[in-house]
């Protein structure tokens, strides 16, 4: 059994749409990024790279790349997922934060889990993804100025 942690930031900025966990989210901002800025999603992805010994994703998935430009992060989550099975590890679980002032992210919790797990080839369950707010405190944060996500990945070996 191996355990990878990842962290991931982004700003909220006006003309993005908002998306965690392979979901939009009304929201008059969305995460800055060279893809859709799902920090979510990116985070689990470096919880499941740093598991398996593998580079972050910056160096899997490098912002110099065009073809990644505005890719929909599922679609990276899977192919890390894939990357993660190559090198020997299958995905056991998956535990997470969001940290967001607003809006709610309550009504879409399920909705990513349920995102998260198809694309890991898991059960629903064995997905949580938890939200919470930053008590209008810590600048952008508490601001609604920006969006961070906390993941833990345990892996097996296959």
């Amino acid at each position: 059994m191996r355990v990878g942690t990842g962290w991931d930031i982004h700003p909220l900025v006006e003309g993005r749409t908002l998306i965690l966990g392979g979901v939009e989210i009304e929201n008059p901002k969305g995460c800055a990024g060279h893809s859709d800025g799902d920090a979510l999603i990116h985070a689990i992805i470096d919880a499941m790279l740093g598991a398996a010994g593998l580079e972050d994703i910056g160096t899997q998935f490098p912002d110099t790349d065009e073809s990644y430009k505005d890719i929909s992060s599922l679609t990276l989550l899977r192919v890390a997922h894939d990357l993660v099975r190559e090198n020997g590890y299958n995905v056991v679980n998956v535990d997470s934060t969001v940290i967001l002032q607003s809006p709610k992210l309550g009504p879409y919790k399920s909705q990513m889990c349920k995102k998260i797990a198809a694309s890991l080839d898991l059960d629903d369950d064995c997905v949580s993804v938890k939200a919470k707010t930053a008590e209008h405190m810590l600048c952008e944060l508490g601001k609604s100025d920006a969006v961070i996500a906390q993941a833990a990945v345990l892996l097996e070996e296959n």
